[in-house]
């Protein structure tokens, strides 16, 4: 049975848009990729850390949604990991009013034994050592994603190449693929992450859709046209997740495959940004997402 493993945080998520703000809402990079790959196989599993302030209610977000949290670790005597941002008209743009590790400082994962044999696994935006660790800890030689950003770059960034050595596919946006390689040119780019490793690159670029660079070939997928965008906060995340949960429940992935995940992650994408936090990600029924997904399809199709 194809399985996938989530390891990322958990955490509260304080949002303010032009169009509104929310105060201490579920969110973190584990909670949307694993609410996003459900959608396309049963057995999800979550690696994170919790503190002791963190509300059943949200816990039972993912029961409702039947993700497994046998990994998630609840640190008694500490605080969830907590963020504030505030977003621009330009909601590409944004500012982070304040960054509380909390029980995350201090976060050892440990994969449970269950989900040492995942199919697919995702890498959400954590220190590369954390990475790392989790690596280590698989007993098979799945698909492994990867995200990170630009602070693991300037910081870290030797743990950070050690990691992407050992990952099959890089998601990043387009500003971290420049300063990761010193390259301008989003092609270059591209090809010089793939001489790290990885031989998947995914370049994220928000409201513009994503490039995916594979096998010799690039596509272009487009975002989905809104008229109505509250907040983008998780939207790369739960790209990632559609992305992964699409290629575990394919039997063995072809670059096709690559780029119908890319199109199932843009969808799901297209929801999160519709609400705060997770709201609309969890509405989403399968066939409203077939919808959102036939849209794509006729968004792109063209007769010659």
């Amino acid at each position: 049975m194809s399985s996938i493993l989530s390891i990322g945080t958990v955490a509260f998520d304080s949002i303010e848009t032009p169009f509104g703000k929310a105060d201490h809402v579920l969110g973190g990079s584990a909670t949307y990729i694993t609410l996003a790959a459900k959608h396309f196989v049963a057995d999800v599993g979550l690696v994170a850390v919790v503190g002791d302030d963190f509300p059943e209610e949200f816990l039972q977000v993912f029961r409702d949604h039947r993700v497994n949290t046998e990994g998630l670790q609840v640190d008694t005597l500490g605080k969830t990991f907590s963020w504030g941002g505030k977003y621009h008209f330009d909601l590409n743009q944004r500012d982070t009013l304040w960054t509380d590790l909390n029980v995350l400082a201090t976060f050892e994962p440990v994969v449970p034994e269950a989900y040492r044999r995942p199919s697919v696994v995702c890498l959400g935006n954590l220190a590369p050592n954390v990475q790392l660790s989790v690596i280590d800890q698989l007993e098979n030689a799945p698909i492994i994603l990867c995200d990170t950003m630009n602070f693991w770059i300037d910081q870290t960034p030797d743990a950070l190449k050690e990691v992407i050595g050992k990952i099959d596919v890089l998601l990043v946006n387009d500003s971290e693929a420049r300063e990761l390689t010193g390259e301008s040119n989003l092609v270059k780019a591209a090809r010089a992450i793939q001489t790290m490793g990885p031989q998947t690159v995914c370049i994220k670029k928000g409201e513009h859709g994503a490039l995916l660079f594979a096998e010799g070939a690039i596509f272009s997928a487009p975002a989905y046209p809104l008229e109505d965008i509250f907040d983008p906060t998780g939207a790369g995340d739960t790209f990632m997740g559609g992305m992964a949960g699409y290629l575990a429940s394919r039997p063995s992935p072809t670059i096709e495959d690559y780029k119908r995940g890319i199109i199932m992650g843009s969808a799901l994408a297209s929801f999160t940004v519709e609400a705060f936090g997770t709201d609309r990600l969890k509405t989403v029924t399968s066939e409203v997402l077939a919808e959102r997904v036939t849209a794509f399809d006729r968004l792109t199709r063209v007769t010659m």
